[in-house]
């Protein structure tokens, strides 16, 4: 199950020419390389991570990311602490957190802002590519020129 504060009245009908970048941090490897996998055969282009520093590196060294898809609980730096970072450089940034303790996300983190969203690990292929369509284009569902890479 998946939960966004995103308020969007419609989808945007202007897509990109070139996939759409996503940050992808998760310290469980297994985790991680579903997360890329789902997403790359999607059609997106994801740049993985395995904790909060080394996001933030590649995020300096790389072009703009759209969407971050965060482990919430990491060792080194958790995942909104590594989202607020990030929107101090990009305040446009998506922010997808995946969490197995979403107990814990609403403790810490009383509210989700817009543009974020949360899902419950473990998560479906469909799940993934449902909240991150929400968070990119205000649909469930993914435009389909998204498909045609």
């Amino acid at each position: 199950m998946f939960s966004s504060k995103s308020e969007r009245t419609s989808p945007s009908n202007s897509l990109p020419d070139a996939p759409i970048r996503v940050l992808v941090i998760d310290d469980e490897q297994p985790v991680r390389k579903y997360i890329e996998r789902v997403l790359r055969e999607a059609g997106y282009d994801p740049t993985a991570a395995s904790d909060g520093p080394e996001a933030l590196d590649i995020a300096t060294k790389q072009p703009p990311f759209k969407l971050v898809v965060t482990d919430l609980m990491m060792p080194k730096m958790n995942g909104d602490e590594l989202a607020r970072r990030l929107r101090q450089c990009d305040p446009s940034l998506k922010v997808l957190y995946l969490t197995g303790f979403s107990d814990r996300l609403f403790k810490d983190k009383v509210t989700l802002w817009e543009d974020e969203a949360f899902l419950e690990k473990p998560c479906s292929i469909k799940a993934v590519l449902e909240a991150v369509s929400l968070l990119l284009f205000g649909t469930c569902e993914r435009p389909q020129a998204i498909a045609r890479q």
